[in-house]
């Protein structure tokens, strides 16, 4: 009788030699070979956390937004009826209205100068140091403090009312926090004196990226300082620069702090100055707040936030093709 053929292993043989091979490996190196679910075992607790804090909360917002929920009691069902009312809300065209035109005047401005700045205490001259922590503090000191010294400089008897009127520049004291349209303008002035020093850090990490050959060599070919800056710098930092304003959109439409430390809980005379989220906080708050209508404000303005977030990912786009 003669033997048949040796019968194939199939798939167990690969299986036996990897096994082996992860063996040899482990005694090699000393490193112990995990299942593939490890890295998500890892992952869970992080994934965890963005489930409960920020994904929940967005979905209860959603649902409570179609709802006639208070602070007190649950709501029901009304479908659209929260966001038909805010169409029809005067107040909350007024509060959006300012959130634009707060991001309108705010992003040029946290895009411009905090660049020249950052050019400025580039140059490496003695006591620069001084003058790039000096530009900082604005970003760590304390909102309530910073609000209590605008307080001081805005006011009708404040800072800069003394020295117009002891320059004859006015008559009587220009009303920075007791109009509405002056409150806005000076609560812009404090966002964009508190971000001047937070955005400068970003630009002076991209002018780091700059090679200074090329500035040498557009030195050399007669190109003037002005011409280099326009030229050289800002095209290399064209992506911090989209970056920056995308940023500085988002913070631009989520200002509450400013408005409420400068115009107090009413929002400013009347309340003509109220951002969105200023807007929000009023009709939430309190033991009547309107939570499914102020959750509706907020669906708003995400969408609001969103469509500015995805205009400037465009715009970076472009910018990399």
């Amino acid at each position: 009788m003669t033997p048949g053929p040796a019968r194939p292993d199939g798939p167990a043989r690969p299986a036996r030699a990897r096994r082996k091979a992860l063996a040899a490996m482990e005694a090699e190196t000393g490193l112990v070979h995990r299942r593939w679910w490890t890295p998500y075992l890892f992952l869970a607790p992080g994934l965890v956390m963005v489930a409960l804090f920020s994904l929940w909360p967005f979905v209860n917002t959603v649902v409570l937004s179609l709802t006639d929920a208070q602070i007190l009691r649950g709501g029901t069902f009304v479908g659209l009826d929260n966001y038909t009312r805010a169409f029809a809300d005067p107040d909350f065209w007024t509060a959006a209205g300012n959130s634009v035109l707060y991001l309108v005047v705010c992003v040029p401005c946290l895009v411009l100068l905090p660049l020249a700045l950052a050019v400025l205490v580039q140059a490496k001259v003695p006591g620069i140091g001084f003058f790039r922590s000096a530009f900082y503090t604005p970003v760590i000191a304390s909102a309530v403090v910073v609000g209590l010294i605008w307080q001081w400089v805005l006011r009708s008897d404040g800072l800069v009312n003394t020295v117009f009127r002891r320059l004859s520049i006015v008559s009587e004291p220009v009303p920075f926090l007791t109009d509405s349209t002056m409150l806005l303008v000076s609560a812009m002035i404090v966002t964009v004196w508190k971000g001047l020093g937070y955005y400068m850090v970003f630009y002076l990490a991209a002018l780091g990226n700059v090679s200074p050959s090329l500035h040498e060599a557009a030195a050399l070919d007669g190109a003037g300082p002005v011409r280099r800056f326009f030229s050289i710098t800002v095209p290399q930092v064209k992506p911090m620069m989209l970056l920056v304003g995308t940023l500085s959109a988002i913070s631009a439409l989520r200002v509450f702090t400013e408005i409420y430390i400068l115009g107090g809980e009413s929002g400013g005379p009347g309340g003509g100055a109220r951002t969105l989220p200023f807007l929000i906080r009023q009709v939430g708050l309190g033991f009547s707040g309107e939570t499914g209508y102020a959750c509706a404000l907020s669906i708003l303005l995400f969408l609001l936030t969103l469509v500015f977030s995805l205009l400037g990912r465009r715009l970076s786009k472009g910018d990399e093709t």
